[in-house]
């Protein structure tokens, strides 16, 4: 029996519950829904969902802002519901991964109600709380210059005891000071409750800010005037230790996948975060590939731009992960998430004649590497980003804050530039409701039901329904690729060694694992390219996204693979 962890060789299904279905008829997405379409996922074959928060919370960031651990969203539904998901996720041989939310909770969440009533109280050392001080003209300054991930300054002042408290995120997203014992204690306390109810892993949201410098300096000015809190806080001073005493009180205890959001994290950070001796993490997602268009061109104001990173950049980046992690570290494979844009829009072709090939050479492209992908819900049938034509569309609080800094305070961008960023990066793109069928709101909810976000007007072409009837459909290319995971130990195990990578316009690369030779080619252009890499000894076609593959070229968005 194969002594390789169960999550090398599965394929992970990302569900954003408020837009994944809605079984009530209230326009948000729910546990029940969610239940109601385990079929669906089980049928494309996957083996992991990794759910997006349900928890208990006042939703100011989408359920990142968690008032209760220990219970469910009232939109969502109930624990009864959330347990009878589980067994019948079970039932079908898909595990459930929940999504660990600690370095913040809701400033609604009991610990937080008592760490402000007072400076003296029991859980005020559960959240970073400081004095400011006064400017000449009597203005309050906050402890330091740091800017929040969401716009604007990382503190906010509170009166009840005149001190201001860290908030990285929103101002209701107050970060929990993992200094203090009690919190690491309270935290895996919650873990273990999960665990012991049958949950499967975690997926841990921004866990690589949990540690901060303590001094909490100034960070470099940036134009908006506020300071970058990166250095003192991404990768912090205890970062690894933290997570090394999680996995010897909670982790290790239980048969888990464990993956990392790590935004910061280099090559080397990597190899601590996910070492191959289990001391910390099974994997991290890194954020190198999806941040490359940053430099391509620069953004017009902080990370909101119209860029799009080159394909030889995107290389280079996948490349070094794959080449460099090998044998010390474990990949995770994707394209999109729900903090993302849709991959055929932001790395594909949406124009109708290529959206299919483009969305199913991508996959081709991820799937086949060593790592463990990840599929995020309507990427299997190559959903895309969705036009954005004014703010009140719009039901992120990052795209609100930007959009109120950069166009309406600072006038850096014209509402028209605003929105054609919005278009390109914005996380709504990636929350627009699932488009199961042609019918009236794509049947995500009822007819006559407004959804809590406008659907993407391309559902009556793009769906479930007709991914399932096309027998060559994105869905079961997908469907194909995961079985080919699933069977064949090469995609697990192999050696992956980079080829053509002198070339603009393909991506290639092979496995190999002593005894045979996969081969991967990737046009990422709407123009036939010429490609010699079969023309000798060319082996089995194991997947093409055409119905003939020509010798000697590849076709337009054409992925082809063998094995030999």
């Amino acid at each position: 029996m194969s002594n390789t962890p169960w999550w090398k060789k599965s394929v992970i299904y990302q569900v954003y519950p408020r837009s994944f279905a809605d079984s009530n008829g209230d326009g948000i997405g729910d546990i029940k829904g969610i239940t109601e379409h385990l079929d669906y996922l089980a049928k494309l074959g996957i083996d992991v969902i990794w759910l997006s928060p349900v928890y208990q919370s006042p939703n100011d960031d989408n359920g990142y802002d968690i008032s209760d651990y220990r219970a469910i969203m009232d939109e969502f539904g109930t624990m009864d519901d959330f347990d009878r998901m589980l067994a019948r996720a079970h039932e079908l041989g898909i595990r459930i991964v929940m999504d660990l939310v600690a370095n913040h909770t809701s400033d609604e969440h009991a610990w937080f109600v008592e760490s402000r009533k007072s400076r003296t109280g029991e859980y005020r050392d559960f959240y970073w709380w400081r004095d400011g001080s006064v400017a000449p003209d009597g203005t309050r300054l906050p402890p330091n210059n740091w800017r929040s991930v969401f716009s604007g300054s990382a503190w906010k002042y509170d009166e009840a005891t005149d001190q201001w408290y860290l908030h990285l995120f929103s101002t209701k997203q107050p970060d929990l000071n993992w200094e203090n014992p009690r919190v690491r204690s309270e935290i895996y306390d919650m873990m273990r409750w999960w665990c012991n109810k049958g949950v499967d892993g975690w997926r841990m949201d921004v866990i690589s800010l949990i540690s901060k410098n303590v001094a909490l300096p100034n960070g470099e000015l940036g134009p908006d005037g506020y300071g970058d809190f990166g250095p003192y806080v991404v990768n912090g001073p205890r970062v690894h230790e933290f997570l090394r005493e999680m996995n010897r009180e909670v982790l290790s205890h239980y048969d888990l996948l464990t993956v990392g959001e790590a935004s910061g994290a280099t090559i080397e950070e990597a190899k601590r975060y996910a070492a191959a001796d289990g001391s910390e993490l099974s994997m991290v997602f890194q954020f190198e590939h999806v941040d490359a268009w940053l430099n391509e061109p620069a953004p017009l104001v902080d990370k909101w731009g119209v860029g799009r990173a080159s394909m030889p950049r995107l290389r280079a980046i996948l490349n070094k992960w794959q080449v460099e992690l090998a044998g010390q570290a474990w990949n995770s494979l994707y394209w999109n998430n729900h903090d993302q844009p849709r991959c055929v829009s932001r790395f594909g072709d949406e124009r109708p004649e290529w959206r299919v090939l483009s969305a199913k050479m991508l996959a081709t492209c991820l799937h086949m590497m060593q790592g463990t992908p990840y599929i995020y819900q309507g990427e299997e049938l190559g959903m895309t980003n969705k036009h954005f034509t004014s703010l009140e569309e719009c039901r992120d609080v990052e795209e609100i804050n930007i959009w109120h800094q950069a166009v309406d305070e600072l006038h850096q961008l014209t509402p028209e530039q605003m929105l054609d960023c919005f278009d390109h990066v914005a996380r709504d793109n990636a929350r627009t409701p699932m488009q199961w069928d042609d019918m009236a709101n794509a049947g995500f909810c009822p007819d006559g039901v407004e959804p809590w976000i406008d659907v993407n007007p391309n559902y009556q072409t793009i769906n479930a329904a007709a991914a399932l009837a096309d027998p060559d459909s994105i869905f079961y290319y997908y469907q194909r690729l995961i079985d080919l995971r699933h069977n064949l130990d090469i995609i697990t195990d192999g050696v992956f060694r980079p080829l053509l990578e002198e070339s603009e316009a393909i991506w290639a690369y092979e496995r190999a694992d002593g005894e045979h030779v996969l081969t991967v080619g990737c046009n990422w252009t709407d123009v036939e390219q010429p490609c010699d890499l079969w023309d000798s000894n060319a082996g089995e076609a194991l997947i093409c996204n055409y119905a003939q593959h020509k010798p000697g070229v590849l076709q337009p968005y054409e992925a082809y693979v063998t094995l030999r």
